[in-house]
């Protein structure tokens, strides 16, 4: 690609480099949380949301619990000026919320946006304007200072015009195109701004740093924001928030790193939506911080349902890869990786941790609304004993012996190559079933009837049925299950050894059950398993013999 010449870096280094916040591991408390969904993401979707669906879009971002919720640019759309007045007419906004508005540096469109707001309690009015030397340069054809008094101006018309409705709302302000702006400039915007504003503890105003288009890796990004943070003036009685988008994939960076460097707060929207690749993605940011065990202040218990909400008013799709909210993030194709859960989960059964560490998972799935069986481990051709086995037992309870689950295994990986197929979990059961229980042909079990003799040797007679012809045998053995052992092997010729057996109780439907396993050694040296299932265990031992020998038998 010869044409890289052509690009350089757009952004431009601090005057004084701050490296002392890249010592924090994390940030130890959720930022204040501002969704802007509503506004940055609805003008990025092909077909905006309705009016009807931006008010069911908003009562989730409540029920998830933010506080700051940027509702729209009222001036600019007769849609988002009428979510506004719907949500203050019909008192949609919780005492707790405050509704954010976006303007323009701009009279007629503040004046405008004063309108909207009458009657709030509440409010955040953000105005903005570009700094950027691009934007400076090649749209505006302005000066510095000509851009600065736009900002300054803005700032003064929104005093005036708050101090004349008697409210008390909140100001924000953005040095738009940030990412583009020489910082030391932006910094002077910013105070230039405050000086106007005066800023008090009990109505902290906010200056928002915006990556509008990301131009640099992400530490970059971070010793902007300190040098932002360690000059603000009035920095105790101003909340310093971040805006970051994702033009290079680095959002959820751009904002980890940025908190470290002192910022306060975050703008971004679910999911990631917005602009070109998107705003931050205030789910996976938050959803970081909880896997930490930091309290990201948002409730992300029902994330399917979230997603699903998300999906229809949008129209867009969560990726299956989607950190966190996929369909496929918490799930295990590969055998070894399948393994490695299932003896974590079967780990945690036995030691009730205080802590998660289930390997391959780095939360609990149950947080967010996921399911162990149907989540995180399905069936594949690439996976293995422990994901089949994993489902066996968590979903219908059969825990088959080690060898065994190796041995069934193989055999739905088998299938599920065969049909080139993700194989569910009724599907899976149905193999086995099919393949291991209660296997009738060539030999039918009938009936047995064993007596017990002084001594413990049990003797009498088995029936069974072998190709529709109907046979009884003499049965003698240390036990019913050798008496009928030592019957079939030699009445029917065949031969087998190392016998071992496993049951145990198992619950289907409203009928207490059990189940059998056993395993016999072929004259040909290899083993055969099959499995019994019935309401007596002494029944379900035997029908697992007979198993076994047809699957040996049918082998051959």
């Amino acid at each position: 690609m010869e044409n890289y010449r052509k690009y350089s870096k757009g952004y431009y280094m601090p005057p004084e480099i701050d490296l002392s916040w890249a010592q924090k591991e994390y940030p130890e408390r959720a930022p204040i949380w501002c969704s802007v969904d509503l506004r940055d993401g609805n003008q990025s979707l092909i077909i905006p949301m309705s009016l009807d669906e931006k008010i069911e879009f908003y009562k989730t971002l409540v029920k998830v619990g933010f506080k700051e919720i940027e509702v729209g640019f009222p001036a600019a759309s007769d849609t988002e000026y009428a979510l506004l007045r719907k949500l203050i007419e019909e008192n949609l906004i919780p005492d707790d919320v405050t509704v954010q508005v976006l303007t323009q540096a701009r009279e007629h469109i503040i004046k405008k946006t004063f309108e909207a707001l009458k009657g709030a309690k509440n409010a955040i009015v953000h105005v903005y304007n570009s700094t950027s030397v691009a934007q400076r340069e090649q749209v505006f054809r302005m000066s510095k200072d000509e851009i600065k008094q736009i900002a300054v101006d803005g700032a003064k018309l929104l005093l005036e015009l708050t101090e004349k409705a008697g409210a008390d709302y909140r100001f924000e302000y953005s040095p738009e195109s940030f990412t583009g702006t020489e910082p030391e400039y932006a910094l002077e915007v910013c105070n230039a701004v405050l000086d106007v504003w005066a800023p008090v503890i009990d109505r902290r105003p906010i200056i928002n740093i915006p990556v509008t288009v990301e131009m640099s890796m992400p530490h970059v990004y971070a010793m902007q924001v300190a040098y932002i943070n360690k000059n603000l003036k009035y920095r105790d009685k101003v909340v310093l928030s971040l805006h970051p988008h994702n033009d290079r994939g680095c959002g959820v960076a751009d904002s980890e790193l940025g908190l470290l460097a002192g910022a306060d707060r975050i703008e971004g929207t679910l999911f990631g939506n917005g602009e070109r690749t998107g705003n931050v993605d205030i789910v996976t940011l938050a959803m970081n911080m909880f896997a930490l065990g930091v309290d990201p202040k948002l409730d992300f218990t029902n994330m399917p349902q979230l997603v699903e909400m998300y999906e229809r008013v949008t129209r867009m799709h969560v990726h299956d890869r989607q950190p966190y909210a996929g369909a496929l993030v918490f799930t295990a194709f590969s055998g070894s990786h399948q393994d490695a859960i299932a003896k974590g989960m079967h780990w945690r059964d036995e030691k009730n941790p205080e802590r998660w560490t289930v390997p391959y998972l780095p939360i609990d799935p149950h947080d967010v609304g996921r399911e162990y069986d149907g989540d995180v481990i399905r069936i594949n051709s690439q996976s293995g004993k422990g994901g089949v086995g994993f489902i066996m037992e968590q979903r219908y309870g059969v825990d088959m012996p080690k060898k065994m689950r190796e041995d069934f295994g193989y055999c739905v990986k088998s299938v599920s190559d065969r049909k080139h197929k993700e194989l569910l979990p009724d599907e899976i059961y149905q193999i086995f079933h099919d393949e291991y229980v209660n296997v009738s042909k060539p030999y039918k079990l009938i009936e047995f009837q064993l007596k017990k003799e002084p001594g413990g040797t049990r003797s009498g007679t088995v029936d069974l049925e072998i190709n529709g012809e109907h046979v009884t045998y003499t049965a003698r053995g240390n036990g019913r299950l050798d008496a009928v052992s030592s019957a079939m092997q030699k009445n029917l010729g065949i031969s087998y050894s190392n016998l071992t057996y496993n049951e145990h109780a198992l619950e289907i439907g409203q009928s207490a059950h059990a189940i059998a396993y056993i395993s016999i050694t072929g004259a040909d040296g290899n083993v055969y398993w099959g499995a019994g299932m019935d309401t007596d265990i002494i029944t379900a031992s035997i029908l697992a013999l007979f198993s076994a020998i047809n699957r040996m038998t049918a082998a051959k």
